[in-house]
């Protein structure tokens, strides 16, 4: 009788339990809306401030989303890298890699380039793309559908 406690104690810790199955939300690509395609995007506003060049090039982003590819001109450097759209109205951009010039002021580049790191959801109307970070309130970036 002593044995059968035990016995029966160990054969109980050896019983399986039933797979569990999990049910795991669909990651389906969201197909970008046509505004995005293609579309060169001028900086307007960074951290609702107006975003003046300093050299005379344009600053912009441009979307590539059948290869899910960002590139742009963030003042002095050109950048290009990757990006995911991971559900409706979220936009988030991958390693963005930029060319290193050296340049007198690069204030305006390093805020745009922090603002598309920060990114998390995109609203457009009209002809203005905004990007925002979470959570969600002002705008880290606006801007103007180019020509």
């Amino acid at each position: 009788m002593r044995l059968f406690l035990p016995l029966l104690l160990w054969l109980g810790a050896c019983q399986t339990t039933a797979p569990t199955t999990e049910t795991t939300a669909s990651t389906a690509p969201v197909t970008p809306p046509t505004e995005l395609r293609g579309t060169r995007w001028l900086l307007h506003t960074l951290n609702n401030q107006p975003a003046t060049p300093t050299a005379d090039k344009e600053i912009y982003l441009q979307l590539n989303t059948a290869e899910l590819q960002a590139e742009g001109q963030a003042g002095c450097n050109r950048f290009r890298g990757t990006f995911a759209l991971p559900a409706t109205g979220q936009l988030r951009f991958g390693p963005l890699m930029a060319t290193k010039m050296a340049c007198p002021d690069l204030s305006i580049e390093t805020g745009f380039m922090s603002a598309l790191d920060a990114a998390r959801t995109y609203r457009i109307s009209r002809d203005t793309l905004r990007l925002y970070g979470e959570p969600a309130g002002l705008p880290l970036a606006e801007l103007h559908k180019g020509q």
